[in-house]
């Protein structure tokens, strides 16, 4: 008698939503309220294993942040807010918020590590790839898919962690923090020259941790075409290079035609694809085991829209 297949994971927490960026912010509580909706409103909520996650522990922070940047968030939030840096605000419900998006995180790789899930989405905010180790930066306070991927080489085990980052705005957080890390991959797809003015194709990793950075600038009103075509002529092979044990996606969708913060072209069918590309990739090399994050994404329509068919992609994936 053979095995049940494994679930796909959802996970998000009504806490988020108690993150308020400030009036008329991008970054806002619709975000992840819109993709909820879009799940109830097919039959996607019945297929998905939903997990409400519980907060990071600060350890797990502090292996990635330095502790005085973490006790300036909790100073920040206890007094009431404040802003982190020009984009980035810290309000009531920003912490809590922050530790759940890495909580739920850290959960999601847990239960695929652990044979429950085949993969997962998590649907939490604020995002977290322009957090550097210090500081606040473009909409995000702590770096959650670092301390993923530092958790999965210290409490799993893992020799080789890969992360793909496709959201439209380069994930200077991530690069920096695994820059001189030979262990852990790092390959982008951004829109560039763009905020926040990094990862040019000469940043390629520093020390020992040099060749384990791959960026993929792409150039503004470039599409579907140019970013499958990248995807796989150029961050494919790299992966199938370093042998990942586990695939990491900072799933930010504002590379999307219709987003207000960049001019790409990618469609919603284009988002599909580079999912269905990525779970190719992790069924012939890490046993299907990939987690994505939610980054960016600031048309609320077509996140909910590309939230939708990555997750049907998730679902139809081989066990």
């Amino acid at each position: 008698m053979s095995s049940p297949s494994k679930a796909t994971g959802f996970v998000s927490h009504d806490d988020c939503l108690e993150h308020i960026a400030g009036p008329n912010h991008p970054e806002q509580p619709a975000r992840v309220q819109a993709i909820c909706e879009v799940l109830t409103e097919t039959a996607l909520a019945s297929e998905l294993e939903l997990l409400t996650p519980n907060e990071v522990e600060r350890s797990a922070l502090e292996a990635v942040h330095d502790a005085r940047y973490i006790d300036l968030v909790e100073v920040t939030v206890r007094r009431g807010g404040g802003q982190l840096d020009p984009d980035t605000r810290a309000g009531g419900g920003s912490d809590r918020a922050a530790r759940l998006a890495s909580g739920g995180l850290l959960q999601a790789v847990d239960r695929v590590m652990g044979g429950e899930w085949q993969n997962a989405f998590v649907a939490c905010r604020p995002p977290g790839h322009h957090a550097e180790r210090d500081r606040a930066m473009g909409f995000c306070l702590y770096n959650h898919i670092a301390v993923a991927a530092t958790h999965l080489r210290s409490q799993h085990g893992l020799e080789r962690v890969a992360i793909l980052d496709w959201d439209v705005h380069h994930g200077n957080g991530t690069q920096h923090i695994f820059e001189a890390d030979p262990t852990v991959f790092y390959a982008s797809l951004h829109q560039f020259p763009h905020y926040p003015g990094t990862g040019a194709e000469r940043e390629r990793g520093v020390g020992a941790g040099e060749s384990a950075t791959l960026n993929c600038p792409m150039q503004s009103g470039s599409g579907d075409s140019e970013w499958l075509t990248t995807l796989d002529a150029r961050v494919l092979p790299a992966l199938e290079a370093f042998r990942p044990d586990f695939v990491l996606i900072s799933a930010g969708f504002d590379a999307h035609r219709d987003d207000p913060l960049a001019s790409c072209n990618v469609s919603t069918e284009g988002f599909r694809q580079l999912t269905r590309a990525m779970l190719a990739f992790a069924a012939s090399e890490t046993d299907g085991r990939l987690v994505s994050l939610l980054e960016g994404g600031y048309d609320l329509s077509a996140l909910a829209d590309c939230a939708r068919v990555h997750l049907e992609e998730l679902q139809a994936a081989p066990r």
